[in-house]
């Protein structure tokens, strides 16, 4: 039996980055969470100790730093995509990188040009990977909180004797949204897909479509509602490829208040944390290109 060293991949996870853009007397600030990740020939470290192929972590951590004061950080997607080519153009070792990035909301305080305050725990996401020449662009939202008080139903599922969650034709449908897309692929200097993308648009609008359908859509079921979500976002932004979505169920059950001479007509609710469904599902096209690496967490997976 022979032992083998298999996928791996190591770099500087969750690295705290703030920057301010003074305009003046008008300041901008951008919150993010970067972490960074490569692989390659790096097989000599795992079994030999030699590093000399290891691009240090704390490397990775002050590139991200240095790279913020060279130029704007500007969209969190331009921002990944620089990291991530750098890494894999100057290490020779290196061929493939991962970067990403979580985007911390502040809303500045009205009247005042440089004082804000923190936004929901919402966040804007991406998640970037570069394979020599290709590049693959995923961003998201994550901790996206909903509810609709009416306009979702739960009825006709199976039942057995360990069966006791009654039917119901009004509920309230309330989750947490992480939403991630994948954007068409980024090929060579000669591929034109997402070159010039205004992300920041792009992204707006794929949040409206989202909140906008989940509004909307009268549910029969969460799985109903993300798929619907998914498909509006496909049907309306041509440069997405696929839409991931992972929705726990954030129940609120009917407090029943009989025993007070009470009538609850769905107006009082206990919200249970845990334990709760958890909704997960891809809605993509039928002629969408290889996802290639885009989704890898492994370089195998």
């Amino acid at each position: 039996m022979a032992i083998v060293l298999g996928p791996n991949q190591y770099g500087k996870a969750e690295n705290r980055l703030v920057t301010v853009t003074r305009n003046g007397a008008v300041h901008t600030i951008k919150d993010l969470t970067v972490s960074t990740s490569l692989r390659g020939d790096l097989a000599d470290t795992h079994l030999t100790g030699d590093n000399a192929k290891v691009l240090a972590t704390d490397t990775q951590k002050n590139t991200v730093y240095a790279f913020a004061k060279e130029s704007p950080v500007g969209e969190i997607e331009d921002f990944a995509l620089r990291l991530g080519r750098h890494f894999v153009s100057t290490q020779e070792a290196i061929t493939g990188a991962r970067v990403l990035i979580d985007e911390h909301s502040w809303e500045r305080i009205e009247g005042n040009d440089h004082s804000f305050v923190q936004g929901s725990n919402e966040k804007r996401t991406t998640a970037v990977t570069v394979e020599g020449e290709r590049a693959w662009v995923v961003s998201g939202v994550r901790d996206m909180v909903v509810l609709k008080s009416t306009g979702s139903e739960f009825h006709g599922f199976p039942r057995d004797k360990y069966t006791t969650l009654k039917e119901t034709n009004d509920r309230i449908l309330a989750t947490s949204v992480t939403a991630r897309w994948r954007y068409q692929s980024l090929g060579g200097a000669d591929d034109q897909t997402t070159v010039g993308m205004d992300w920041a648009k792009s992204f707006a609008e794929i949040r409206r479509l989202l909140l906008a359908t989940f509004a909307a859509k009268h549910s029969l079921s969460l799985q109903q509602t993300l798929y619907a979500m998914g498909e509006a976002v496909l049907r309306d932004r041509p440069e997405v490829a696929e839409v991931r979505l992972s929705m726990p169920n954030k129940h609120h059950f009917a407090v029943d208040l009989s025993a007070f001479g009470l009538e609850n007509d769905n107006e009082v609710f206990y919200a249970a944390d845990r334990p709760y469904g958890l909704i997960e599902g891809s809605v993509l096209r039928d002629d969408a290109e290889d996802a290639g690496s885009a989704w890898y967490t492994l370089p195998s997976f």
